[in-house]
């Protein structure tokens, strides 16, 4: 993708609105996008009709914002996506606040009507600017066609740089429809007041070593922007360099080796035990592109009690925000680890590291066999049939958890899930996202028998542009995770959370796809086999243990050292 502020110049320089909305996203280095056509935005299809920018028909809104998600967070480039006004721009509102909890750069586009018509409650008319403000790092509205190549630039450049995040831009109808001249000027992206610092300063560079170098205990804490930034190897080099165990938010999974001895696992409510326990022993945590939501946290008074913090964030509003810490150091964290690891000196392991070494020992997350098949069993099957290679995403709930668990992640962008606004629905067409940015690659939606539900009509999106996805449904016969809280918690009082399911396999037989049934152990491998030998998108159904629950769990309100499990 060319850098923001790059323009590729065109010899027609009057141009429709739909027109020039599409050279700007070439531009952009767009190649696909997700959408769904409607009245306000047909300028912009017939705009694509002659385009070489692959669209992607999702069956619902909501799939084209959830598969323009997946395909940012597996390629690292801006996805997008597109939808008319009213229901099909409110539709993408929950994609929207999606991609803004976990950071990730999207650049939506909708439709809207006429600007003579706007404020008069016309015809699917909604105020999707004022809808979506709490939820995107930026929107706009065009009403005057001149602005359009310069909006339409400055959203990839917002939403890629700093903390990324999502944009709207929304459209109205006669802009699109209007010629103008297609402004093609080079000039480098100037937005006064977005300035994001990418560098640490002296002062806290000075602090930030003179705390790494007493600490007798440490622990990294690894959140989301290392993968977003692409320092992986900058946080290998300094686990290494310190002897520091690491630990990782649900969405830093990846972002270190998972089968690195210094690796701890997740931390926080359905954190490793020894990942928590390091958490409240040690003396620093240096806190990297993580943000201390509360499923990390757990009781925040009782948060690392003897730990001094350095937290590294690309987002100055996050530092502080939830945990107060002792070095501030607001920067890209891969620009700041690059800074720091030239006046860090090499530690020695000691009785830090055999203290996590026995806290492993003793706390292995682990799973009893009775018989049944376990859940467990399918996540480790799918890794290993895999080889540990393949694409992951998830939807919401308790196969998300176990997949945390159970699959090792060692690459960057190959785990992909709703982590801050836990979007039941999320995982099948981010999935459909992948494949599109990962033609080659073996992907796998892990989804609850609820969750895949909420979007299974994307199947025929996945059949209809021959995406191999496959969806590896762990069929328990609850809405699982609100079950084991109901039973936990609720004295067993499963109101509304046992569900009455379709034939999964005649479902996606229905709509093109293979489907297969496995309840038993021995039926694991082959069907896994049979999945990904497939060139077709493959659901397979697996009937598993009912009662099954995530474990070790913080209760609500709880301190990190007082888990059950």
């Amino acid at each position: 993708m060319k850098k923001s502020g790059e323009v590729q110049k065109s010899g027609d320089v009057n141009m429709s609105g739909a027109k020039i909305l599409v050279q700007c996203l070439k531009d952009q280095g767009v190649d696909t996008i997700f959408g769904y056509p409607g009245g306000q935005v047909i300028p912009i299809y017939d705009a694509l009709y002659d385009s070489d920018i692959k669209h992607i028909l999702t069956r619902h809104e909501q799939g084209a914002a959830h598969a323009a998600d997946g395909y940012a967070r597996a390629s690292g480039k801006v996805g997008v996506c597109l939808a008319t006004s009213g229901p099909g721009a409110t539709n993408l509102v929950t994609g929207i606040a999606n991609a803004y909890m976990d950071s990730v750069p999207m650049v939506a586009i909708t439709g809207q009507v006429p600007t003579a018509l706007l404020g008069r409650d016309t015809f699917q008319e909604v105020d999707i600017t004022g809808i979506t403000l709490p939820v995107t790092k930026h929107n706009y509205m065009v009403k005057d066609i001149s602005e359009l190549a310069r909006t339409i630039r400055e959203a990839f450049h917002i939403a890629s740089t700093g903390r990324p995040g999502p944009v709207l831009v929304d459209i109205p109808s006669d802009v699109s429809r209007s010629a103008g001249d297609y402004d093609i000027s080079d000039d480098a992206m100037s937005l006064p007041g977005y300035r994001p610092v990418l560098e640490g300063t002296e002062e806290q560079l000075n602090r930030a070593v003179a705390a790494i170098l007493e600490s007798e205990r440490p622990v990294i804490y690894s959140g989301g922007g290392i993968v977003n930034a692409g320092a992986h190897e900058e946080l290998k080099q300094l686990a290494e360099m310190l002897v520091a165990p690491v630990a990782s938010t649900l969405m830093g999974m990846g972002g270190f080796p998972g089968d690195h001895p210094l690796f701890l696992g997740m931390l926080g409510m359905h954190g490793s035990k020894y990942a928590n326990y390091a958490i409240c022993e040690c003396d620093l945590i240096i806190a990297l592109g993580a943000r201390f939501s509360d499923r990390v946290t757990g009781k925040v008074d009782e948060f690392a009690p003897h730990a001094r913090i350095i937290h590294v964030d690309i987002d100055p509003a996050e530092i502080s925000k939830n945990v107060r810490v002792n070095i501030p150091i607001p920067g890209d964290v891969k620009t700041v680890l690059q800074q720091l690891l030239p006046r860090l000196a090499a530690k020695l392991p000691g009785a830090w590291q055999d203290r996590i070494a026995a806290w492993k020992k003793e706390y292995p997350i682990n799973y009893e066999e009775n018989g049944t098949l376990k859940p467990q069993q399918v996540i480790r099957g799918i890794y290993n049939a895999t080889g540990g290679r393949a694409r992951i995403t998830t939807e919401v709930g308790q196969h998300q958890m176990w997949t945390a668990h159970y699959y090792t992640f060692t690459r960057p962008r190959t785990f992909i899930t709703s982590g801050g606004l836990g979007t039941m629905g999320y995982g099948f067409p981010a999935a459909i996202g992948v494949q599109a940015a990962c033609p080659d690659e073996t992907v796998f939606d892990i989804a609850g028998d609820g969750s895949i539900q909420m979007n299974i009509q994307e199947l025929a999106t996945a059949v209809n542009y021959e995406l191999p996805v496959n969806v590896a449904i762990l069929n328990n016969g609850f809405l699982g995770m609100v079950r084991q809280w109901q039973e936990l918690f609720w004295n067993r009082r499963y109101s509304n959370t046992e569900l009455f399911n379709p034939d999964f396999v005649k479902v996606a037989e229905a709509y093109g796809a293979e489907g297969i049934r496995v309840d038993k152990y021995t039926q694991l491998a082959p069907a896994l086999e049979q999945a990904i030998a497939s060139s077709k998108p493959v659901m397979i159904d697996f009937v598993i243990e009912r009662e099954e629950n995530v474990l070790p769990m913080v209760p609500p309100g709880g301190t990190l050292n007082n888990m059950l499990g």
